[in-house]
């Protein structure tokens, strides 16, 4: 929760501590090892309801503030688009759209503005996410509902629904995947990383990345989240076993050429895990995008010279060598193309020609290992991306 908010912009937090509160203050102390700044606040009346925790920060707030629940795992886009808004408000509340379950806070809505919210609801549609960005008069709110021994954060958000002071920010507005997942049980936990790992597709995907690569790749990262793994040495691990596979294919019998083909296939899946790992533990960095990338260009380059000398070795046929260098070319060409395009265009250039991404590259290199076709391998290369490429050019001359 905390690196979602920080990636949404947020920098500084309040800790309301309880259960547990030394073990948690132990763990996080001052916030440097994730970059951010907290400060602690102790609430010995726990056990009472979640709205008594809100107001023993108070003293500490006195401008508009974010309220979080820490049981909940979020998309930081929905925090990021929460915190640009101006609301008019003392309360805006996150709610999603979907069919609420029993145990969600429902909340019922009309223009933008909330009428109702609790659990028993009779009527609703939609579901309170714990998101919340407040004003600090919620806290006279909360107060006037302690008074009534009514010590919920649900009650506090009711009694500024019915002064008018209390509207709606919907989550199903904001495009791609704006999940959010409340964790009570083992249940909920195993949801919540279903999520997370569905999250980690990308809308540029090509299709093997998409249909082969991912499903095996999140089941990976799943387990990696866990393990003391950068994503600098994932992108390494994928180029070590480009190396290997490049050796391989120099020795050209049947063998060493499918056991080459298989760790190319392997190196593309290990080179999607580098990026989910990246996302699932904020450990995005300019330069760990750079470096895989460059190491992504280098792995390719040495894997279609090392099939080339493996045909001509086993061949001595010239033709292997101008196929090579096509195939060489065309790869570069595809990715340097591409980046070219989208800085210039600020478009995506998967989005105008047909999709020839490392992924398919890969699978078709396995492909024709698996069926020892090593020549026809990169005569295809050589053709279906010199075809893209020129496709590029002219799509480019005519817009």
């Amino acid at each position: 929760m905390i690196l979602s908010a920080r990636e949404a912009g947020i920098k500084e937090f309040i800790i309301v501590i309880g259960y547990l509160g030394k073990k948690i203050k132990n763990y996080f102390r001052g916030g440097e090892r994730l970059g951010v700044k907290i400060k602690y606040v102790r609430n010995r009346e726990w056990l009472k309801g979640n709205a008594l925790s809100v107001l023993k920060a108070k003293k500490l707030v006195k401008e508009s503030f974010v309220l979080l629940m820490s049981d909940h795992v979020f998309n930081y886009r929905i925090l990021r688009k929460l915190i640009k808004k101006r609301p008019r408000s003392t309360v805006m509340l996150a709610v999603d759209r979907r069919k609420p379950t029993k145990e969600d806070t429902k909340v019922f809505e009309k223009d933008g503005k909330i009428l109702r919210i609790g659990k028993n609801i009779k009527r609703a549609n939609a579901v309170d996410t714990g998101i919340f960005l407040l004003k600090p008069k919620i806290f006279s709110y909360i107060e006037k509902c302690v008074r009534k021994n009514k010590t919920e954060l649900s009650h506090a958000i009711a009694l500024a629904a019915s002064e008018g002071d209390a509207e709606i920010f919907d989550i199903t507005e904001i495009p791609g995947n704006a999940y959010w997942c409340d964790i009570d049980t083992v249940e909920d936990l195993e949801r919540a990383e279903q999520v997370l790992c569905s999250s980690l597709t990308k809308r540029s995907d090509g299709i093997v990345a998409r249909y082969i690569n991912r499903p095996i790749s999140t089941r990976i990262s799943k387990y990696l989240a866990r393990c003391n793994v950068t994503p600098n040495r994932l992108s390494f691990l994928s180029f070590s076993l480009s190396l290997i596979a490049s050796l391989l294919y120099v020795f050209s019998n049947y063998i060493h050429i499918l056991i080459a083909g298989i760790l190319v296939q392997a190196s593309s899946i290990i080179d999607g895990c580098d990026g989910e790992i990246a996302r699932l533990k904020f450990e995005r960095s300019p330069q760990g995008a750079w470096l895989d990338a460059m190491l992504d260009r280098i792995a390719d380059g040495m894997v279609i010279f090392s099939i080339s000398l493996g045909c001509w070795l086993a061949t001595g046929d010239v033709k292997v060598w101008m196929a090579g260098f096509l195939a060489l070319l065309g790869s570069f060409l595809i990715s340097y193309s591409a980046d070219k395009y989208e800085a210039a265009f600020r478009k995506k250039a998967h989005s105008f020609t047909l999709p020839v991404g490392r992924d398919i590259r890969c699978f078709v290199i396995m492909l024709g290992s698996a069926f020892n076709q090593l020549f026809l391998t990169l005569c295809f290369l050589a053709f279906w991306t010199s075809t893209i490429s020129l496709l590029r050019i002219y799509k480019v001359l005519v817009t």
